[in-house]
């Protein structure tokens, strides 16, 4: 987490979400990324079985079930069609979710045994009143969301354990590990990303846990270090889906923070890191990159690189420079490999109109729409002086809950919910139209349910026609609103 933005949104870009051309797997004639097939003519509008679940930008509605759509009135706009076509496939969603970070499984673990379970069955289940978080992010030692400072083999200063026979789980296991195992029980299919921060100062070359490099004669020992990181989650019951190998590898600011060039990273993945895994028996997937879209020539040429690119699963992205169309751009230049959202932040000075309009259609609409399998804003849970950070660590980031005596929902928590309730893991997107002031997007469930996700970012309320094949349907959408209709 960059310490140094100060809130979501000021350095980026707000351009309108953009169609993008892909190599999609379809059944019909049509190339465009956008899709304009759905069957000819005007369907039959069609209202009868569609859910519809709004959530309003000025918190007068927050993720509310309507009884019906909702109704037509002289003020909304001129109408606006977005049409779907079920037989333009796109990728499948892993999930959608957080990063349960030090300090979100510290503040969970603390409550009383009740509130954490009605809390976790409410972010993790699947009954009416949950929100079917699918995916969550956690370190691989600490974030700077952690209370201290700390990796799983720390050692004196000057001194250097090359075996890793002081390697250790122990910090996680007071809160972390718990609180992953109660998930687990909610959901045993949720996907687990782990990101480092640091490795241990000891094979850095300044010796500090802020900034510094990996030096070069501890690839294999590190690359270890992440093989022995995986298997002792695993022998607690958890399974690390996927690793990235450094969490914004080019801001060396944070505390803990390491930085890490695109050849470093490369050199990394075929000479330790790929081979560790693989002589390990592990199918643990590795994910380069891990930062911002202002950058996508990085990811590029660690794939670039022949020797690493088969150990590699796809690269990762935040959105606090640059556009969120980057992932495209690595989709055209490897369109083998697959994309990943991993880090937004909500801070303590922004508005919850402001961050709501701005996620959705970026992180959420505009990750998915750019081909990601999964969409993640960034801490979970916080307390109401935005604690538990290491010292030097993000002390305005917003969690998606706050635990201070109550819960209180925030922003986070409704910008994720209006897909993850909705889109569980195992879902493809399918190609809706682009509509100026309608951002969108469309998925088929495992189900076989439809789910579109339309976010009304204009001033006044627009009447939506969805069509598809030869249904359509119509409602009003209200100014600053986002609805999630399912059929």
């Amino acid at each position: 987490m960059k310490k140094y933005f100060k809130t979501a949104g000021i350095v980026l870009i707000l351009a309108g979400l953009i169609s993008v051309q892909c190599n999609c797997t379809k059944k019909s004639t049509t190339s465009s990324g956008g899709g304009t097939g759905g069957g000819g003519g005007t369907p039959t509008p069609d209202n009868s079985d569609v859910a519809m679940w709004v959530t309003k930008a000025d918190q007068s509605i927050l993720l509310q079930k309507q009884a019906s759509l909702l109704a037509l009135s002289s003020g909304s706009g001129s109408p606006a069609t977005i049409t779907l076509d079920s037989t333009q496939i796109f990728q499948t969603v892993d999930g959608f979710g957080y990063t349960l970070t030090g300090g979100s499984a510290s503040l969970i673990n603390a409550l009383s045994a009740t509130e954490k379970n009605n809390l976790l069955n409410e972010l993790f289940g699947s009954a009416a009143n949950s929100i079917g978080v699918s995916y969550l992010r956690v370190s691989l030692g600490a974030s700077d969301l952690s209370a201290s400072v700390f990796s799983y083999d720390d050692m004196p200063t000057g001194q250097t354990d090359i075996n890793l026979t002081n390697f250790s789980l122990s910090k996680d296991t007071v809160d972390v590990i718990p609180i992953l195992k109660q998930i687990l029980v909610i959901n045993p299919n949720i996907k687990i990303l782990a990101s480092p921060w640091s490795a241990p100062v000891w094979m850095k070359d300044n010796g500090n846990s802020m900034g510094g490099g990996l030096q070069t004669q501890y690839y294999n020992v590190y690359a270890q270090y992440f093989v022995k990181y995986i298997q002792a989650m695993q022998a607690k019951g958890i399974t690390i889906d996927a690793v990235t190998i450094q969490n914004e590898p080019q801001h060396g600011g944070n505390n803990p923070s390491m930085v890490m060039s695109a050849l470093e990273e490369a050199a990394f993945v075929k000479t330790a890191l790929g081979p560790k895994l693989q002589a390990a028996g592990l199918s643990t997937k590795i994910i380069v990159w891990d930062h911002n879209c202002d950058n996508p020539t990085y990811p590029i040429t660690v794939l670039n690189d022949a020797a690493a690119k088969p150990f590699i699963n796809g690269s990762a992205f935040h959105l606090y420079a640059g556009d969120i169309s980057a992932l495209s751009a690595v989709h055209s230049a490897h369109p083998d490999k697959n994309l990943y959202f991993t880090e937004q932040w909500t801070g303590s000075t922004g508005t919850f109109n402001g961050d709501f309009l701005w996620h959705v259609k970026n992180v959420v609409i505009g990750s998915m729409i750019n081909w990601s399998k999964n969409a993640l804003e960034w801490n979970l849970a916080n307390d109401g002086g935005f604690n538990p950070h290491t010292p030097g660590g993000c002390t305005q980031c917003k969690g998606a809950i706050t635990l201070d005596g109550t819960i209180n929902r925030n922003v986070g928590y409704y910008i994720i919910a209006q897909a993850s309730k909705f889109v569980p893991a195992g879902s493809v997107r399918i190609a809706s139209s682009t509509t100026s002031g309608l951002s969108n997007v469309a998925f088929k469930t495992p189900a076989g349910k439809t789910v579109v996700l339309v976010l009304n970012d204009t001033s006044t309320p627009q009447v939506v026609t969805i069509k598809s094949n030869t249904r359509s349907i119509v409602s009003a959408l209200p100014a600053g609103a986002a609805a999630t209709y399912v059929w």
